[in-house]
């Protein structure tokens, strides 16, 4: 275990260093001056010179990056004009905008993205499984083409167009709901989730539509395996049959998809978000691409990848218990052949 873990963070670490140099490059490339977004309209070429020297966008590139990862080891100074500012490590710069430390950006932000991917989440899970489920078991019955053709609907469907369309009907023309705006757990848990329904549903409705066919598929698949119809001659229940058995190895390809769609939605799920106005990860990604923040922008793509490195590292974790065939050390095969 310990040697797997060791493994992981390397890695992760070689991982999140490329992401980095990709989008300090991507964005070196791209036309368009931070410096003079940020000097204003009546920026004069002297003014602009000394405000590009305090953003540093004046240094090669790889002099920029090189103190962006002096900043994350060891902290980096910050210079705005007769004061110097420190920025501990990990310094991840401050925002060309608003010049707040982007840390302290993305954990002001982190709640409201947390909010909604976990809600979103747990419909998606419930819905998409015991959809998948019914599905299986009820193969070319009237079950099974409704759903078949509901999460066609749901995986056909854009994002952007449920949430308008959600919009319209609940909070428009039903007033079943207010428009959603984020209200904070610990202030009011109702005004919380009564603000996150629309969106968690949105979220939820075309991920639980593609959990649906892959349950499906994997259960389908493992009722036809050998060892179900030896269990069935020896007098196994239905019940035990699927739960035990054809449910649990189906777990197998949902604990990957859980993984990666969890780790890229907690770096921001920026259309939702954009449609109901929450101020989170993927609403400020949007933002600072649109006004070439590229401290925020860097800072934003190492926390995604961190979490998908994370999410990932965690499903391998959890395929020992829902596949005790599944081993993390190195492989046993490899090891018989050496």
């Amino acid at each position: 275990m310990t040697g797997y873990l060791l493994r992981r963070l390397a890695g992760a670490l070689v991982v999140l260093l490329v992401l980095s140099a990709v989008v300090y490059t991507i964005f070196y490339l791209t036309p368009g001056n931070p410096a003079l977004l940020a000097c204003g309209k009546g920026c004069t070429p002297d003014h602009l010179k000394v405000v590009e020297a305090q953003m540093g966008v004046d240094q090669p590139i790889w002099v920029q990056y090189w103190h962006f990862l002096q900043g994350l080891l060891v902290g980096r100074d910050f210079s705005a004009g007769p004061t110097v500012d420190h920025c501990p490590a990990p310094c991840l710069g401050y925002s060309f905008q608003t010049d707040e430390p982007v840390l302290a950006l993305l954990f002001d932000r982190l709640p409201v993205t947390l909010s909604l991917t976990l809600g979103s989440l747990v419909i998606w899970l419930v819905v998409g499984v015991a959809a998948g489920v019914v599905s299986a078991l009820r193969r070319g019955r009237t079950a099974d083409r409704l759903v078949t053709v509901t999460t066609l609907a749901g995986m056909s469907a854009p994002t952007f167009l449920v949430g308008i369309l959600l919009l319209m009907l609940v909070c428009a023309y039903l007033r079943w709901l207010p428009f959603p705006s984020y209200v904070p757990l610990h202030e009011d848990p109702a005004a919380w989730v009564t603000n996150l329904v629309l969106p968690w549903v949105t979220l939820a409705i075309v991920q639980a539509a593609v959990y649906t066919r892959i349950t499906r598929t994997a259960i389908l698949e493992t009722l036809a395996e050998d060892h179900i119809r030896t269990g069935r001659a020896y007098g196994l229940t239905e019940r035990s049959i699927v739960g035990r058995h054809a449910l649990r190895s189906a777990l197998t390809p949902l604990v990957t998809l859980v993984a990666l769609d969890l780790g890229a939605l907690l770096g921001g799920a920026a259309i939702t978000e954009s449609v109901f106005g929450l101020p989170g990860l993927g609403q400020l990604l949007v933002d600072s691409v649109r006004v070439v923040d590229l401290p925020v922008v860097v800072g934003l793509t190492l926390l995604s990848g961190f979490f998908i490195v994370l999410a990932n590292a965690v499903a391998d974790l959890l395929y020992a218990v829902a596949d005790p065939r599944v081993s993390l050390g190195e492989d046993r095969l490899g090891r018989r052949g050496a």
